[in-house]
């Protein structure tokens, strides 16, 4: 038994929510067992999840088993109280047992700004059109909300059939028949009984919500469109942003897995719909959702994308929305590509003008039209202490019936403070920033004219209130401005490095569109997304790292059609060295949250450029087995190795030194009482044979980057070359830096391969 691989059984508990209900509350458990264990009395694991957890507990019956994993996992979901749960514990075939995860989802003019409406010249002897028709066998499967199947943006005008190697399906429910899949939307399922199971009994928690794949909230129309939409001519969000509104891969298809519910997303029923996907044969995963930092045999995420990874399927995931905090990503794992967000060049600008004079720039999507008056403008008016928040019931109509009001922003949503400020008879409002969001700003559809400011805005305009008498203010709205300079910039809410699950591997990998992206949206809710929003639109705005992650799927599929032979490290490594980390002032990428230049921290590689992700020239590919030598170097148990990785034959025999030696294409060094890290790399050649590459490095003035060999010849395409490079750190670095960067550059007349090096020298 102790030489059998692991199998993960995950436990789904059920969360009482109304414990007068119950006496044995029920709470989700991810529990690993020995997979080939299996007696050979049972004809199937399923069979023998039943009888041994029967056999541990009179109270657990078959239906205590909600899924049966196959591909992800080997194992199974069940509802369980903490007795039967430690009973498991004990017992020999567990090797395991570890509380489930609730995970969140990452929201807060993209093709022509990436450059995908012009021709790919880079791939050689193939023009666009070539590109788009090799897509039609890719599929993308996103893990989220649901989806809106009528949308224009899911219309298959002109796609081919169904690719035959394709397993998935469309489930029926309530309020989706399968009919509403066509050739372009190829798969819709859904994954609820751990949402169930946590709320009340067993049975949907809001009465909206239907056990099918269609999309309730929004978001995962808009992440699927954004990944592969159709073309849509003349989409807007109410007049903002018209144009043609059209995928990634808008030629690649698309399959929805309904994991997300209206209290979030559970791990167990993410975990199921990852299974599915892989043995359904998507070609890439999207998931722009996540949880906090965790080792990764306790990541639901992590392991389900390892399973992945092992098919050969791409895994892009949001990087999270809890910038600019240090140390705040998720999704880290080095198979996983951690995608940040940057802005575009377009922007929504509005104007707060002054009874003083002084006139401020924000940002709105408000639809209606500007104030042609002055009004009286108040703040922190209301008949408790929480009037500054405008939360519900805080704000007194007769101190603010047809005036402006000035809105702290937190606690409730920014457009649901709009909604407060309406209800109370307000006239408009100014959403200001306070030290908590700094100068992070996000547009917004309010229900009334509305701006944004950011907080050194907020404060002065805070300040006019209470120093005159009568104070007033005029809101004005700029529509949709493109070509808006300096951009890409690094978003404010981007989650930022270092890596604390592993410090030794750089973290975010690239950053993508993210801010202010149109793109489809669920026609049973409005676009702010509130109870209260009866407005529907076909498509709608929004911000997030969730927006900034299916842009990167519907690369990956891109660029899994010109190379269908690399793997998805070798894919994640094309889009990795060839970002680029200059805007379109041809300075340095700057940080939104105050101006100053970003770091690898924020923008990981820098901003992916597709046109040259297609021909990177050198890539930085990674085996499974160079991923289990990197997970057997983190000082994790055989067992936790061997719940990542499924295999019962791990034995760690070969692990790296140090985790920062797994062939990454970035490099983070961290010196703590060292001064010297030695690491080494190889590249493959996948430009032309007879190419030549000569190296040059960035550092800090405090660290000596050697690198040998410092020329790469190859003499054929596909050939290998290994190099070899020493960071020397001074004797008191460690006393006047805690971080720094560089950067490794291979490069010859056709090709730029860039590495970026975070160095750090105490742990932050």
């Amino acid at each position: 038994m102790g030489s059998m691989a692991i199998v993960v059984l995950v436990l789904v508990v059920l969360v009482v929510l109304h414990p007068c209900v119950f006496v044995d509350a029920k709470t989700t458990y991810i529990v690993r067992m020995k997979h080939h264990a299996l007696p050979s009395e049972y004809p199937t694991h399923h069979h023998w999840y039943s009888a041994h957890l029967q056999s541990l507990s009179s109270s657990a019956t078959s239906d205590s088993i909600l899924y049966a994993y196959t591909s992800a996992y080997n194992g199974f979901a069940a509802s369980l109280n903490p007795e039967e749960a430690q009973l498991l514990r004990q017992s020999d075939s567990i090797l395991g047992v570890y509380e489930d995860s609730v995970y969140n989802l990452h929201t807060t003019r993209t093709p022509g700004f990436l450059g995908l409406n012009s021709d790919f010249g880079f791939w050689e002897g193939h023009n666009t059109q070539d590109l788009h028709q090799a897509s039609h066998d890719v599929i993308i499967g996103v893990i989220d909300t649901g989806i809106w199947p009528e949308s224009m943006s899911f219309d298959d005008t002109g796609m081919p059939e169904i690719p035959s190697r394709w397993r998935g399906e469309c489930e029926s429910g309530p309020d989706f028949h399968p009919s509403l899949c066509n050739k372009k939307l190829i798969g819709a399922r859904s994954f609820s009984k751990g949402y169930q199971m946590a709320s009340n009994d067993g049975y949907f928690g809001n009465p909206r919500e239907n056990q099918s794949p269609r999309d309730q909230d929004g978001h995962g129309t808009h992440t699927a469109s954004t990944a592969a939409g159709s073309h849509v001519a003349n989409a807007s969000l109410l007049g903002y942003a018209r144009g043609i509104a059209r995928g990634m891969a808008p030629q690649a298809r698309v399959a929805a897995y309904k994991t997300c519910w209206s209290t979030g997303c559970f791990g167990s029923d993410i975990l199921a719909g990852m299974d599915r996907a892989i043995s359904d044969g998507v070609d890439v995963l999207s998931l722009s959702l996540g949880g906090g930092s965790a080792p990764y045999y306790q990541d639901t995420i992590a392991i389900g994308a390892f399973a992945a990874m092992e098919n050969g399927v791409f895994v892009s995931c949001s990087a999270g929305n809890s910038g600019p905090n240090l140390a705040s990503l998720a999704n880290v794992a080095p198979w996983i590509m951690t995608v940040g967000a940057g802005t575009l060049d377009r922007d929504f600008p509005a104007y707060v003008q002054l009874g003083n004079g002084k006139r401020f720039t924000g940002v709105s999507l408000y639809s209606g039209q500007g104030m042609n008056k002055p009004v009286g403008l108040v703040y922190n008016e209301g008949s408790n202490t929480s009037s500054n928040m405008c939360l519900p019931g805080s704000l007194d109509p007769e101190l603010i019936r047809g005036k402006v009001v000035v809105c702290d922003r937190g606690i409730n949503a920014r457009a649901e403070k709009g909604g407060v400020v309406r209800d109370a008879g307000g006239f408009g409002m100014i959403l200001a920033n306070t030290a908590a969001n700094g100068e992070k700003l996000v547009a917004d559809s309010h229900l009334l004219p509305a701006v944004a400011v950011g907080r050194i805005t907020g404060d002065m305009i805070r300040h006019y209130v209470r120093s005159v008498s009568k104070p007033t203010a005029v809101l004005s709205f700029g529509g949709t401005v493109v070509n808006v300079r300096p951009s890409p910039v690094v978003a404010a809410f981007s989650s930022r490095g270092p890596n604390l699950v592993t410090p030794q591997i750089l973290k975010p990998d690239v950053i993508g569109p993210g801010v202010n992206i149109l793109a489809a949206w669920s026609e049973s809710i409005g676009p702010t997304g509130l109870d209260s929003d009866k407005r529907k639109t076909q498509f709608n705005i929004m911000s997030g790292t969730s927006m900034s992650c299916p842009h990167i799927s519907g690369l990956a599929a891109l660029m899994k059609a010109a190379h269908p032979e690399w793997s998805p490290s070798a894919i994640k490594s094309a889009l990795m060295t060839t970002a680029y980390t200059q805007d379109n002032t041809n300075s340095s990428l700057r940080d939104a949250a105050g101006g100053a230049f970003s770091n690898p921290w924020g923008h990981g590689a820098g901003h992916v450029d597709p046109h040259k992700a297609l021909s990177p020239g050198l890539i930085y590919d990674i085996s499974i087995d160079d991923y289990i030598a990197f997970l057997c170097s983190l000082d994790y148990g055989i067992d936790h190795v061997q719940a990542i990785v499924k295999q019962s034959n791990v034995t760690c025999s070969r692990k790296f030194a140090d985790p920062g030696q797994l062939n990454y294409p970035t490099l983070s060094v961290v010196f703590g009482g060292k001064r010297v890290v030695q690491y080494t790399r190889e590249v493959t050649n996948v430009g032309a044979a007879g190419s030549a590459y000569e190296v040059a490095t960035t550092a800090p003035l405090a660290v000596n980057v050697m690198v040998k060999p410092s020329r790469l010849v190859f003499t054929k395409v596909g050939e290998k070359k290994m190099y070899t490079v020493t960071f020397v750190t001074s004797g008191d670095a460690a006393q006047t830096a805690r971080y720094g960067f560089g950067s490794i550059v291979w490069s010859n007349d056709l090709h730029v391969v860039r590495s970026p090096v975070a160095f750090t020298w105490t742990r932050l």
